[in-house]
């Protein structure tokens, strides 16, 4: 009978293995990139869709305006529906296709969160008996309240300007999930107020994106983080 020999790799081989996988790995980024070079970066609409919807809704949460709920469908549904759901949506598939992943789960998920919120106020919460319909909307945020703690975590690895919007925005949920759970009038309107100033960290960063990409340098800083 015969035997085989099995010889290890040696230090040399694998040296070559490891350096072909990262060039292999740095070729396919700088492909990735050049295919992508063309396309408009859609983080400013994904921010501007998502800090106009949330500046509407949050004005009404302040108490400031005192109206009758159909109201507030009227103003707040159809931009929730089409800029704040639809429009952020479309910006985060285009995060997709430009590889940035971070961008791609927040765009569409708080899309899909206006989207999910016009069919909550218009079609589900009518059905929903009064006395209950505040532990639902609380379950509903509380549950947004999660995802955006961990989104909080990865945008501490963005930005400046967009880990500062998911800080206030986190808390302005977690307002308005004990707001709502426990009816605490109070509570809900601080949290209006909280989103309004969210709202606007959101317009400075879709704002400093654009003027930035416009003038081709940074006139608005945005922080990076190092």
């Amino acid at each position: 009978m015969s035997t085989r020999e099995v010889r290890m790799p040696d230090a040399q081989s694998t040296a070559q293995t490891g350096e072909g996988q990262r060039s292999g790995a740095v070729q396919t980024s700088q492909t990735a990139a050049a295919m992508t070079a063309d396309i408009a970066d859609p983080a400013p609409l994904g921010l501007a869709a998502f800090a106009l919807t949330t500046f509407l809704l949050s004005v009404f949460n302040t108490g400031v305006i005192k109206t009758s709920p159909a109201v507030l469908e009227g103003v707040v549904l159809p931009v929730a529906l089409l800029y704040g759901g639809i429009a952020q949506l479309l910006a985060g598939m285009w995060e997709f296709k430009k590889a940035n992943t971070f961008g791609a789960l927040a765009f569409t998920s708080y899309g899909a969160f206006w989207l999910s919120f016009a069919g909550y106020v218009y079609i589900i919460a009518p059905k929903i008996p009064a006395a209950a319909r505040h532990e639902t909307t609380g379950l509903w945020l509380l549950a947004w309240t999660i995802f955006t703690l961990y989104m909080l975590l990865a945008a501490l690895r963005v930005n400046g300007a967009v880990a500062l919007v998911f800080l206030v925005l986190e808390v302005t949920f977690i307002l308005l999930t004990v707001g709502n759970l426990y009816n605490k009038t109070n509570i809900i309107h601080m949290g209006g107020y909280l989103g309004i100033i969210t709202a606007f960290l959101a317009w400075y960063a879709s704002m400093a994106g654009v003027v930035n990409a416009t003038w081709k340098k940074t006139v608005l800083p945005v922080f990076p983080i190092k």
